[in-house]
């Protein structure tokens, strides 16, 4: 049975876990002649919660955080328990949003995203006249 005081303590941590900002993972964004590949650091995530979203030309990663505490051991302070990550990137026309592709493996979300065939550079063979 909960008292007025833990409905109003819970209350304040579900707003408090609301109104705090997400936390932006760091990323790597490479580039070659077929794609863009992006490396997010995401520790704590989980693929069945994982979150990525493609809105126009709007490239959404979001992913809630809930760490835990170890079972047998209470924290004495914690700077991070529980939030969501959040980044969002702006993809160029050249970049085929359509066929993404995405991996979850030891907390790094690696997201394939590959040209246009027309905005892929192509050799021109030379031929003698």
């Amino acid at each position: 049975m909960s008292t007025k005081t833990d409905v109003a303590t819970r209350d304040r941590a579900g707003e408090l876990e609301a109104q705090t900002p997400p936390l932006i993972p760091p990323v790597d964004v490479t580039e070659d002649d077929t794609g863009i590949t992006l490396l997010a650091d995401l520790p704590g995530a989980v693929k069945e919660s994982l979150s990525i979203d493609v809105n126009g030309d709007t490239l959404t990663i979001e992913a809630p955080l809930s760490l835990g505490d170890p079972p047998d051991l209470q924290a004495v302070y914690a700077e991070i328990r529980s939030g969501r990550y959040r980044r969002s990137f702006t993809l160029s026309r050249e970049l085929d949003s359509q066929h993404i592709e995405a991996s979850l493996k030891d907390g790094v979300l690696k997201l394939r995203v590959p040209k246009l065939e027309k905005a892929r550079p192509r050799r021109i063979e030379v031929r003698a006249a």
